[in-house]
Order: C-alpha cells, then sequence, then structure tokens
C-alpha cells in the first residue's frame, strides 16, 4: 500500500540500525519530500550513510519503519523511481563510458537519451574512453551520469562532489538545482558546508545516530547566537580582544572582523569609541558555524 503523504518520497519512521554494540541510528526520524534538495549532515560515523543504506534497501533495520515511495525499499517499482551516486563505485575498468551508459539505461522503461546524458553531466568527450583511465573527478562525473539517467525521482548524491575541480563542481551544482526545479528530490551528503548551504532547501544533521537539529538553512543557522561584526577602526586590536563580548578577533589592515554571541554591546562599544568607524556590517552566522556548534552540543 503506498504512503497516503504522496509528497513524502522517501521516510525513516523511528527508525534504529545497530552494527553489533555499535548503535548507528537511534530512533531517527526522517523524510524527503517531493521537489526538494535535503542536505543530510553530520561528522563521520554520525549516520549518515547508514541512513542512506536502509533507504536504499541495503540492509534493514531493527526497528521502525522504512518506506520509499509509500513501499519497501526492496520493491522494485520503488527503486526503478530511484538514482544513487555513492562515495565507493565498484564499476568495471575496462568498460567504455558509453558501454556504462549504455547498460545502466536499459534498467529503465524511459531513460534520457545518450547524448543527453552525457551533454548534461559533462561526459560527452569521455564516452569512448575506458572508465578505468578516467581520473578521480572524471570517474565522479560519470557516476552522476549513470545516477541521472533514468529520469529519478529520487536522486541520493553521497559526497557527490569530491574530487571534482570548481569548473566542474559549479556545473554539478547548477545540474542539481535545474533537476530539482523539474520536480526531482534530491537527498545529498556533503562535508563541503557551503555547498549545502547553497544548494539546500532543507537540513538536517545527525549526530551520534541521532537527528539533532532539521529545518531551513536560515533556521539551522538562527539556531546560533554567534555573529560576525566586520569594521573599518582606528582602536588597537589588544584593546578590542580584552572586551568581555568578544570571543576571537582578527584584523586584515585596518579593516577588523569579529566574532561575539553579543553583537549589539561590541557594535554601542565601538561606536562610543572610535567616532570615525566606518564599513560596519554584522552577520549570522553561517550553516558551518551553526554545523559546528550544534554538533559540539550533540557530542
Amino acid at each position: 500500500m503506498r504512503n497516503a503523504v504522496s509528497d513524502t518520497y522517501a521516510e525513516l519512521s523511528a527508525v534504529r540500525k545497530s552494527y553489533g554494540s555499535t548503535t548507528a541510528l537511534d530512533g531517527v526520524d526522517l523524510a524527503v519530500r517531493g521537489g526538494e534538495l535535503l542536505a543530510l549532515l553530520g561528522p563521520n560515523g554520525a549516520g549518515k550513510s547508514t541512513a542512506i543504506g536502509l533507504l536504499l534497501g541495503l540492509f534493514d533495520a531493527d526497528a521502525g519503519e522504512v518506506r520509499l515511495f509509500g513501499e519497501s525499499p526492496h520493491a522494485l517499482d520503488a527503486r526503478r523511481r530511484v538514482g544513487v551516486m555513492l562515495q565507493s563505485a565498484g564499476m568495471p575498468d575496462t568498460l567504455k563510458v558509453g558501454e556504462l551508459l549504455a547498460q545502466t539505461r536499459s534498467y529503465y522503461a524511459d531513460p534520457l537519451d545518450t547524448a543527453e546524458c552525457a551533454a548534461t553531466a559533462g561526459i560527452a568527450d569521455l564516452l569512448d574512453r575506458r572508465y578505468g583511465r578516467l581520473s578521480g573527478g572524471q570517474q565522479r562525473r560519470v557516476q552522476f551520469a549513470l545516477a541521472i539517467c533514468g529520469r529519478p525521482r529520487l536522486l541520493f548524491l553521497d559526497e557527490p562532489t569530491v574530487g571534482l575541480d570548481i569548473e566542474a563542481r559549479q556545473a554539478m551544482w547548477s545540474t542539481m538545482r535545474e533537476l530539482v526545479a523539474q520536480g526531482c528530490s534530491i537527498l545529498l551528503t556533503t562535508h563541503y558546508l557551503e555547498e549545502a548551504e547553497a544548494l539546500a532547501d532543507r537540513v538536517a544533521v545527525l549526530g551520534r545516530g541521532r537527528l539533532v537539529a532539521e529545518g531551513s538553512v536560515r533556521e539551522i543557522r538562527a539556531r546560533v547566537a554567534q555573529r560576525r561584526i566586520r569594521c573599518v577602526s582606528e582602536l588597537p586590536i589588544e584593546a578590542i580582544s580584552a572586551w568581555p563580548d568578544v570571543r576571537s578577533i582578527c584584523r586584515d589592515g585596518d579593516r577588523f572582523e569579529i566574532v561575539t554571541h553579543s553583537a549589539e554591546s561590541v557594535v554601542r562599544r565601538l561606536l562610543s569609541q572610535d567616532a570615525r568607524l566606518s564599513d560596519l556590517e554584522v552577520e549570522r552566522a553561517g550553516l558551518a558555524e551553526a554545523f559546528i556548534e550544534i554538533t559540539q552540543e550533540a557530542a
């Protein structure tokens, strides 16, 4: 029976999974909705790979429920609506890229044609090359092509841009945005927090096998009181660093960057002590700072 919530593509409900005495997931609730990019974040060992493996039916939960398009993740109909790009891929090195693409396309009823898929993933110039002779970054682009060739409704991308240069990474980001705009959902894991900040509609943070934060990038950032103050000032850096609300300070020429949990008091003091203060900016903590604070609290 299909899930009554039609816009929930994949779901973990009160899921527990252990490996011997090690608990990988401990009562996790997680949902991937239609037409969104969900960034699943967490330090190494937090349970991200286990969560993806359960949703893909690579192994079974010890407790709780796992649903993929309202069905068991082992159901063929559900699996055919999924594309996957994992960190490790056991591809036959001797096959040409075009042969790998043709083989993978054959698993789907309505795949992208070879030319469109190759152009989308940026591998048109690699089709006649043997997979084993490609660089690591080229192999990642081929793996991305194989993941999207079946027109997936849900795409699992596990650290997809590792090994890519800046141009290839930006191109993949652009393709991800286009796929989501077309109605594809993406579950993304990444250690590049600027990637999650740039792409994610929602963020879920795992820590020690538990879901410790979930929400939009703005909501996750708002959980951290830390602020960044930038300004041009003639005050000595030693004086500012001694103020009780200043956590850290650095200087580039006459421009300061101050980290604080009490931006208002620091700004008032700056203005009162330096009448020539200029270029004042106050910025909320980024996703990276929020992630560090949230995961440290969980630990």
